[in-house]
């Protein structure tokens, strides 16, 4: 396994030293601060992250405010009880794009906000709460408890939440399989507890984050 430290001076020399490297550099939110986030923008954040997967992401953006108007402005307590008819006048509804196993998961994600907050006292209590050397079992939480939460959907909603937080995009695969870690992207347990344990390597190396290390392995192994 490769060490970070050459992980890191890779990314460097590619991308004119230090100081090119930290200003592109992104940070987690505090436990703090991410039990401050009500339970509507961590539902609106999932239903963002997974209209926009594989769609054009400025579509979704551009929409965005449509979107908060259809929904109820994401009050996880509204969606979770929508009825059929609610479904269909989303469907039909042209201020958001009309996906209707794409709106079927919003209800079901916001009955999972729901869940976590009856749980944790608040959805954002429990993202708060995670750890990064299980960073595997919370997309694996995701995955079973949530709808259309699994992959890529589920590492950009945590990213962008501010979650401490991998993203496999292709380059960071390449800098895996540079470093020794996969042979390829990792979709298998044993290749995704590989991932985890390298991460979990880095971060006591170099006392960065999951997001951090996540981001200077793709500037090392990024297209020039």
């Amino acid at each position: 396994m490769e060490g970070f430290d050459k992980i890191y001076k890779r990314a460097c020399k590619r991308h004119g030293g230090e100081a090119a490297i930290a200003a592109q550099m992104m940070k987690p939110k505090s436990k703090a601060a991410l039990k401050k986030i009500p339970d509507d923008r961590w539902l609106a954040a999932m239903t963002k992250s997974v209209f926009q997967a594989g769609f054009v992401w400025k579509i979704i953006e551009a929409k965005w405010s449509g979107f908060e108007e259809a929904f109820d402005q994401f009050d996880p307590h509204k969606v979770a009880f929508y009825s059929d008819d609610d479904l269909g006048r989303l469907v039909s509804d042209t201020r958001i794009v009309r996906n209707g196993a794409k709106i079927k998961a919003t209800v079901e994600n916001a009955r999972l906000i729901t869940e976590l907050a009856r749980e944790h006292g608040s959805a954002g209590a429990f993202f708060a709460g995670s750890k990064p050397d299980d960073f595997m079992g919370l997309l694996d939480m995701l995955k079973k408890r949530g709808s259309r939460l699994s992959g890529a959907s589920a590492q950009y909603f945590l990213r962008f939440s501010g979650v401490d937080a991998w993203i496999l995009s292709s380059s960071v695969v390449a800098a895996l399989v540079n470093a020794g870690i996969v042979d390829k992207a990792p979709t298998s347990k044993k290749a995704l507890v590989a991932v985890q344990e390298a991460f979990s390597e880095w971060r006591a190396e170099s006392g960065l984050s999951l997001t951090e290390i996540s981001r200077v392995l793709a500037l090392s192994a990024d297209p020039l």
